[in-house]
């Protein structure tokens, strides 16, 4: 299964495209738009959101609610269009309008501008901008839907944002359900009033702010992913799938970063075997070794830059006069971790079903879920 997207932030709509899907697999515009909305919430979004109310709009693949296996296209229109149709145009426009010259520190904006001879960053920020990840939870959604007819949960919660941590510890996907209703996606009461008093203090500064969200993947059982290439390797792809994210710095797994800090006697997940099962004393590893799956839960832990934009500015030159200025305000987010949170768990969605359909093959979801089954039977 492979997909891609197209579009830029203001231009006419977002699209998305996904092949290799399987028939007969039950999906709906309101469910997509479900993902949609989710994506949107959060505390410290900017004003983009009270512009955008994202609705997906299905132009192939699916009839009566079920997939044809064929390839599925997507669509999601930009209302913000209609005040930049004369701007950003593929037809003749007014190009000397909202130019972008004096390029932001850490976005696509000079590299982008210097790799494709862009006199207007303009024409590089529209298609890096964020606003793409709505095409891929859109995708996500119908990934989603796949793990859930295989009884697969991915959820995420906010762990850190500015420097607050959160002190929950989920054990399973299922302890995630109600973090949507906290305004930061934080399970932690005290950590989430800390969290958005610390973006209200950053908004008023003119600043932004980062964080971290974990993923609770529970239900995929052990087999998915291979050690025998280093493309084949389950936690490597999540790795550069995630890392593909706007503003994500770095992806781990379990422990992560914590590993560099204990004994390996102590670090490592004891193994056990019980009623015909090998099972993991803790999960450390995050629930993949050596590429595969161990069938306890993956866990994999991101961070967030903050996002570039910021309304005080950042010393930067113009690329065109090359005199020291302030980098360009656009209207951006202060804070968008809570909403990157569910960006991820669509992404991760995808590489999930993407692995699945690589190692048990099927056309049709019937066929699927029996090979899913019976290779959750395998004992040694």
């Amino acid at each position: 299964m492979r997909y891609l997207t197209a579009g830029e932030s203001h231009g006419k709509a977002l699209i998305a495209i996904m092949d290799g899907c399987p028939a007969n697999l039950f999906v709906t515009e309101d469910y997509i738009n479900l993902q949609l909305f989710r994506r949107q919430q959060g505390f410290g979004r900017g004003g983009r959101m009270k512009i955008e109310s994202d609705k997906v709009e299905i132009i192939s693949g699916v009839r009566n609610k079920l997939t044809l296996g064929s390839p599925i296209a997507l669509m999601i229109k930009n209302n913000d269009y209609e005040n930049w149709k004369h701007i950003f145009s593929a037809d003749e426009c007014d190009i000397t309008q909202k130019t972008v010259t004096t390029v932001r520190p850490a976005h696509a904006d000079l590299s982008g501008a210097l790799k494709y001879n862009q006199k207007d960053a303009r024409n590089i920020l529209e298609r890096a901008s964020a606003r793409e990840t709505a095409a891929r939870v859109a995708v996500g959604a119908i990934a989603k839907r796949f793990l859930e007819e295989l009884d697969i949960t991915v959820l995420s919660h906010t762990v850190k944002i500015g420097g607050i941590y959160s002190d929950f510890r989920p054990n399973h996907a299922d302890d995630l359900e109600s973090a949507d209703q906290n305004p930061v996606r934080c399970m932690d009461e005290n950590s989430s009033k800390l969290m958005i008093e610390k973006i209200k203090q950053a908004k008023d500064s003119g600043d932004t702010l980062g964080g971290q969200v974990q993923i609770i993947v529970s239900g995929m059982s052990f087999g998915y992913g291979s050690h025998t290439q280093y493309d084949k390797k389950l936690d490597a792809k999540i790795m550069a799938d995630l890392g593909s994210i706007q503003s994500v710095k770095s992806v781990s797994f379990g422990l992560g970063e914590k590993y560099g800090e204990v004994l390996g006697t102590k670090s490592h997940d004891p193994i056990g075997y019980k009623d015909g099962k090998f099972f993991r004393y803790s999960n450390n590893s995050g629930g993949i070794d050596g590429g595969i799956t161990t069938g306890e839960n993956i866990v994999v832990n991101i961070s967030f830059k903050p996002i570039p934009t910021t309304m005080k500015g950042i010393k930067t030159v113009d690329m065109i006069t090359h005199q020291e200025s302030i980098s360009s305000k656009e209207r951006s987010d202060v804070c968008a971790v809570p909403a990157a949170g569910v960006v991820c768990e669509n992404v991760l969605a995808i590489t999930l079903m993407q692995t699945i359909l690589e190692t048990l093959g099927g056309d049709y979801m019937q066929e699927i879920k029996q090979r899913f089954q019976k290779k959750k039977e395998i004992i040694l």
